[in-house]
C-alpha cells in the first residue's frame, strides 16, 4: 500500500519525497507533465446539470478500490466514500478505472472530474491539483512479534533486522534508523519472516496493518511505535474546480458529523482512519 501514498516521516521526509512513492507516484506525475492538453476545472453546476460525477480510480488497490472476488462489483473504502459524497451532491458517481501511472494525466485531460484513490497530499501535488479536505489519516508503524520487548521506538531498530520491500518508502526509513534490511516482495512475506524469527521487525503503513488484522486477525504481531507525522489522503481535482471542491468538503463534513465516515472506516479497518 505504499505506491499511492507519500507518508511524511519526520527526519526521513526529504528521503521519502525523493523516492516519490517508489515509482508509481513519480511516474504518474511524469505522465501528467507530458499531457498535451489540460482541461479546465469542473464546476458544481456542470456536475449537477449532467447528474454524474466521473471518478478516476484504479479498481485494483484493495481495500480502497477493488473488485470483490476479482471480477465482482467495484467496491472499497474510497469507492464508498466518493459514492456517499456524490449522493450528497445529488448526483451519481460514475467510475472510470485506469492504472495509477496514468491517473493524473487522465484527470488533467478531463477524462474524469475527481480522483478517488488514496492520493496523499504533498506540496508538489498541491501546486498542480486542488484537494478536498483529507478523509484518511495514517502513520508509519513498526510491527514486531507480540512477545518482543526490545523494540519500542525507531531508535531501537539500530542494529536490528527489518523486512522491507526494496522499492518501498519504508526501506529508506529502516536504513536511516540503523536497521539491516532483509528484502521481501511485500507485507505478507514480511509477516512470515517476522513470525519465523528471521527478522526483528518490519515498517509499513498503519493502514496495511489494520487491513491485515481486519481480514486475518493475528495475535502474534503488534505495533510498537509510529511516526510522528501523518500521511493525509484526499480527493484530487483539476485546478479551477473551486466551487466543486467546496461542495465536496461540505459533503465530507456532513458525512463526518453523521458518523458515515467512521462507519465506512470501521468496516474496512476496524477503527476510524478518517479522523486525525
Amino acid at each position: 500500500m505504499i505506491s499511492r501514498r507519500l507518508p511524511l516521516l519526520g527526519a526521513a521526509t526529504a528521503i521519502v519525497l525523493a523516492v516519490a512513492g517508489c515509482g508509481s507516484s513519480a511516474s504518474s506525475e511524469t505522465a501528467s507533465e507530458g499531457a498535451t492538453e489540460t482541461a479546465g476545472g469542473t464546476t458544481l453546476a456542470e456536475i449537477q446539470e449532467s447528474g454524474v460525477l466521473t471518478v478516476g480510480t484504479e479498481g485494483t488497490y484493495k481495500p480502497f478500490t477493488y473488485h470483490e472476488g476479482g471480477a465482482g462489483e467495484l467496491t472499497g473504502y474510497d469507492v464508498e466514500i466518493i459514492t456517499a459524497v456524490a449522493e450528497k451532491l445529488g448526483v451519481e458517481a460514475e467510475f472510470e478505472e485506469t492504472q495509477f501511472d496514468a491517473i493524473f494525466a487522465g484527470l488533467e485531460a478531463g477524462r474524469f472530474d475527481v480522483v478517488a484513490n488514496q492520493v496523499s497530499i504533498t506540496p508538489e501535488r498541491e501546486e498542480a491539483y486542488a484537494f478536498s479536505d483529507p478523509y484518511t489519516y495514517s502513520n508509519g508503524v513498526i510491527v514486531t512479534t507480540a512477545d518482543n520487548t526490545d523494540i519500542t521506538s525507531f531508535e531501537d531498530l539500530d542494529g536490528k533486522t527489518t523486512a522491507q520491500s526494496l522499492t518501498s518508502n519504508w526501506y529508506e526509513l529502516a536504513e536511516e534508523s540503523g536497521a539491516t534490511v532483509e528484502a521481501v516482495e511485500g507485507w505478507a512475506q514480511s509477516v512470515t519472516l517476522l513470525e519465523q524469527g528471521r527478522v526483528d521487525a518490519t515498517i509499513n503503513d498503519e493502514l496495511t496493518f489494520l487491513d491485515y488484522q481486519k481480514s486475518t486477525p493475528n495475535d502474534a504481531i503488534k505495533v510498537v511505535a509510529e511516526t510522528e507525522e501523518q500521511s493525509r489522503s484526499a480527493l484530487a481535482f483539476r485546478k479551477g474546480s473551486d466551487d466543486l471542491v467546496e461542495a465536496v468538503n461540505t459533503a465530507l463534513e456532513e458525512l463526518r458529523s453523521e458518523g458515515t465516515l467512521t462507519e465506512i472506516s470501521e468496516k474496512y479497518f476496524g477503527e476510524d482512519v478518517s479522523a486525525e
